[in-house]
């Protein structure tokens, strides 16, 4: 399959044959590969569908979050580049622009796609064109507060958009809330198979033409559906709604596509799929088949997400004041455990970081001690929260930043290098990250003991197997761990770079004869401003590493207190440079970027080289 528009002439028995090929294509290559497995699964008959119907690129077709968008790079060309699948320099796991003219918007987070596609209808018909412009949605993202926003606009607009709601009853984590107790309303309604056998038994009691009609039926009786439970809600909104719809039944599903683009104005279509279809494993867990599931690795170490539950729940069973609150991502970022303990003090408010921000700022304000579970580039989206309803009341609300750091495979959209960044500049926050997963319990300790606001960033990887015994205490707030001192350079270093830092100082100590300094900084704000200026003052060069971005990253805010104190130093700083990184795993993308033992000790010699060659010149 090179082309969408090899399959406009299939017949309906060679589209129902493609689906069982791609299905076990699917089955075939992502269990070698990895990568997202059930929502593929279940939107096979959908996306070929969409294809057979529309007219991709001139017609926009819009995954939300991507991570279902595997048919649809299979049906555009993309089936010999599988093998390459979230592989360094491969093909990305979501929909990317500079990948195929069929990509027609980037994503990789949850509920962005109803914005998009409105914005494409809105151009298309300033420039007055008539291309389609359809939206893939699923129910968990459709509780997202910037869909909701796009269907109220898309109503007033009533421009024409095709919006297809994805109901496959299960996103990452069960989806809460009222919309989903709506869509399950819809679902089970019984007005439906009431009304439907009422009408079969009518039909069949007519002579000669009755059987065939009852059969005629059956393959439309999902677009009788939607007389019977009009999608009340969606209509309040502006949409024409014409479902549910059995998303598996490619005949129906293709009458239906065919309908709804002759219809004037936004036009939602409910599907009701099953992820996983077609795999018996991934029909039975979704949850556990949303990605294939890794083959089990031997662990040195408990996971920084594990040690973080396990220590959430500890410091909780002592403190009832202490709630955890999660956006949809219970499993992922270890809450699951918390709410098997703690389920009365365990809030998932679904796909909606902007409201779980100052939903903890209201548990807060009212003597709480909420930590909010989230990762470094979902928390992106509740900057102005973070700043407006936590950091300016100065609430004391920890915000447990998990994935921070490479992240790997998923590539820019989820890479949390940006939070140092986005954090440290906003008054009254503290920001920390600790060097192996002992520290990690007793930040976490310290900031539920703060007195406002904090942030306790940590990477998706495993400890360094250090004792994890000793009881909780509180750390010095600003103060950085001085690891070993040295004479020819300090090493300021963040999180995973303290190890880096550690095995650098030792090569260049036992190989080259190198005193380095290695400093745990651990608080990037309030930052150890004495330690940075005693450095200066010993006239030490200094090298930070981070894994964040260099622009407003630790090492900026060194360089910081050097300018605002008057002092000069010789300060290199590693990090992320200016550009977005790709997906790859987490060794190959770390050596891209020189954050490495071997980077790190070449960067040490040059700098004393220059050093004792600029004290050589200076000499003569």
């Amino acid at each position: 399959m090179e082309r969408p528009e090899d399959i406009k002439h299939f017949s309906e028995a060679e589209l129902i044959q493609l689906a069982a090929e791609i299905r076990a294509f699917l089955v075939d290559t992502v269990s070698k590969t990895g990568g997202h497995f059930g929502a593929n699964l279940g939107v096979v008959e959908l996306t070929i569908a969409l294809h057979k119907v529309l007219n991709s690129p001139r017609d926009r077709i819009i995954w939300d979050v991507g991570h279902q968008a595997y048919v649809h790079k299979i049906l555009t060309g993309r089936k010999s580049a599988f093998p390459t699948l979230r592989k360094f320099k491969g093909m990305a796991g979501f929909p990317k622009r500079s990948e195929s003219p069929h990509d027609m918007f980037g994503v990789g987070h949850a509920s962005t796609s109803l914005s998009a596609g409105l914005g494409m209808a809105v151009a298309r018909d300033l420039s007055g064109e008539d291309y389609h412009v359809a939206c893939v949605i699923g129910d968990g993202a459709l509780t997202g507060g910037m869909a909701m926003e796009a269907l109220n606009h898309a109503g007033h607009l009533g421009t024409k958009l095709l919006v297809i709601l994805n109901d496959n009853e299960m996103s990452i984590a069960e989806n809460v809330g009222a919309l989903s107790k709506y869509l399950t309303r819809l679902r089970t309604d019984p007005t439906y198979s009431r009304t439907k056998a009422e009408i079969e038994q009518m039909l069949r009691r007519v002579p000669a033409i009755g059987p065939r009609l009852t059969k005629t039926l059956e393959r439309v009786k999902d677009s009788v559906r939607h007389l019977v439970v009009p999608g009340q809600l969606f209509e309040g909104f502006g949409f024409k709604y014409l479902g549910p719809v059995d998303g598996h039944d490619l005949p129906v599903l293709i009458n239906v596509l065919e309908d709804a683009k002759l219809l004037r104005g936004p036009v939602l279509i409910h599907l009701v799929t099953q992820k996983g279809k077609g795999y018996a494993s991934a029909e039975n867990a979704p949850d556990k088949f949303h990605a294939w599931p890794s083959a089990p690795k031997a662990k040195a170490a408990p996971s920084y997400t594990s040690v973080f539950s396990e220590t959430l729940i500890q410091i909780a069973s002592e403190d009832p004041r202490v709630v955890a609150v999660t956006a949809a991502m219970p499993g992922g970022t270890g809450l699951d455990k918390f709410a098997k303990v703690h389920p009365s003090r365990c809030f998932d408010v679904g796909i909606a970081e902007q409201h779980a921000t100052t939903f903890c700022g209201g548990l807060a304000a009212s003597g709480k001690r909420p930590v909010f579970a989230v990762y470094s580039t979902f928390l992106q989206r509740a900057y102005d929260q973070v700043i407006h309803d936590i950091c300016i009341q100065n609430l004391p609300v920890v915000f447990a930043v998990d994935r921070a750091g490479i992240v790997g495979p998923d590539g820019e959209t989820h890479q949390g290098v940006f939070d140092i960044a986005y954090l440290r500049t906003v008054p009254n926050m503290t920001v920390m990250m600790p060097k192996d997963e002992n520290e990690l319990r007793h930040m976490l300790w310290t900031a539920l003991h703060l007195e406002g606001p904090s942030a306790v960033r940590y990477p998706r990887a495993d400890g360094l197997g250090v004792d994890c015994s000793e009881p909780l205490c509180e750390l010095p707030v600003g103060q950085a761990e001085v690891l070993q001192d040295g004479d020819d350079l300090a090493i300021l270093a963040l999180g995973p770079m303290v190890q880096v830092a550690t095995e650098a100082a030792q090569e260049l100590e036992t190989e080259h004869g190198i005193s380095a300094a290695v400093v745990n900084m651990r608080f990037v704000k309030p930052i150890d401003e004495a330690l940075i200026l005693s450095l200066s003052d010993r006239q030490l060069p200094m090298v930070t590493i981070e894994e964040a971005s260099l622009a407003g990253g630790f090492g900026s805010a060194v360089l910081e207190v050097l300018a605002d104190h008057g002092r000069s130093a010789e300060v290199l700083r590693k990090g992320i440079p200016d550009h977005f990184v790709e997906h790859g795993s987490r060794s190959e993308l770390l050596a891209q970027l020189g954050l490495t033992k071997e980077a790190l000790v070449a960067d040490a010699l040059r700098i004393v080289a220059d050093r004792k060659r600029k004290r050589y010149s200076a000499t003569r």
